[in-house]
């Protein structure tokens, strides 16, 4: 049968249509670039790794911190809003605009800096004569039972309306001490390292229960810091360091090892090994991550740093202590052997 010069012309349309149809189908990417923003403190920014972005601000954002390496893994695209010292509010102030409907992936820490935690440490790291370690650590615990909580869900409201396509992980602290204080210039007592690690898994619970009342997960470190410890071998989380700044928070060793791997597996829906090829990847993103955040420099002026300070025996107010328990400033075998005697009542 013959076809007309209509039909023919028709037919030849339809198969050019169907050619260009079938291009751009092949030239479409496979999934469009996925969007993961880190939000939260020092423990999501890297502080304690020692190797930051060079972004003019005091945020400490190091390329060796689990959401960067978790974003080299898995192929995601980081806008890396974690700030050293950030509270609830600066979350809420100047870290939420980095969310949208397209964003899919987010992280969170946060709470520590609320709670007081480097205030506590300082006082806790003074002898015990010198401090009220007890009445510092009561406080803290006092916040995270009678403030934290709705606080947390306050911000979490706010994750879920800005980002109300991500999956939202709440990552947690993990303890600090293991019952040993190898550092030559603090005196945490065994019973203080008990309390204080109570305190962190007292925040771990509350912030899990908000995480989890809002649909989010929550990824606990603690076990995996378990025998990593401030003067475990080896040591995932810095001791008193210099620069002061870089103490106790977790090192290279403990982001890689403790919080990538915690955190990767209910942000991702897979395990994280830190490889040779993730770990260049990372430290590639340096520059680009760095151009990021420059531009929200102004907003992460206003953020206060919140460090540990180291102890100081010779303020008067400690000249003072030293007089009231008869310890000798001038002899170490003194000063140790009245905190002794000290830590021991307080335990009590």
């Amino acid at each position: 049968m013959e076809m007309s010069m209509a039909t023919v012309r028709s037919l030849g349309l339809l198969a050019a249509a169907a050619a260009a149809t079938s291009l751009v189908i092949s030239a479409a990417p496979a999934q469009a670039a996925t969007s993961y923003v880190a939000l939260g403190d020092s423990y999501s920014s890297g502080t304690g790794t020692r190797s930051y972005i060079n972004d003019g601000t005091a945020c400490k954002r190091s390329t060796h911190a689990y959401p960067s390496l978790i974003a080299a893994a898995k192929g995601l695209t980081l806008n890396f809003r974690a700030c050293s010292g950030a509270k609830i509010p600066d979350v809420t102030n100047t870290q939420l605009s980095a969310l949208s409907a397209s964003t899919t992936h987010v992280s969170i820490s946060i709470g520590g800096n609320d709670a007081g935690f480097a205030d506590v440490l300082t006082e806790c790291a003074m002898p015990g004569w010198a401090s009220n370690c007890n009445g510092a650590i009561d406080g803290a615990q006092n916040y995270i039972n009678n403030v934290l909580s709705g606080q947390l869900s306050t911000l979490y409201t706010s994750i879920r309306s800005k980002a109300p396509n991500a999956k939202v992980v709440v990552v947690g602290y993990p303890r600090v001490f293991m019952g040993e204080d190898c550092n030559a210039f603090t005196w945490f007592s065994p019973s203080e390292q008990t309390r204080l690690n109570q305190t962190a898994d007292l925040l771990n619970s509350k912030t899990s229960a908000a995480a989890g009342a809002k649909g989010f997960t929550f990824a606990n470190p603690t076990s995996r810091f378990l025998g990593h410890a401030v003067c475990d071998s080896p040591e995932w989380i810095n001791g008193l360091s210099s620069p002061i700044d870089e103490s106790y928070h977790p090192n290279v060793a403990g982001q890689s090892g403790g919080y990538a791997p915690t955190v990767s597996p209910p942000l991702t829906g897979s395990a994280f090994k830190l490889t040779a090829a993730t770990a260049k990847k990372a430290r590639a993103s340096a520059e680009r991550l760095a151009a990021q955040q420059r531009t929200y420099a102004v907003q992460d002026a206003s953020i206060t740093p919140k460090e540990f300070r180291a102890p100081d025996l010779s303020t008067p107010e400690v000249k003072a202590a030293a007089a009231r328990a008869g310890v000798d400033l001038s002899s170490r075998a003194s000063i140790d052997a009245a905190d002794r005697v000290w830590s021991a009542r307080q335990a009590r």
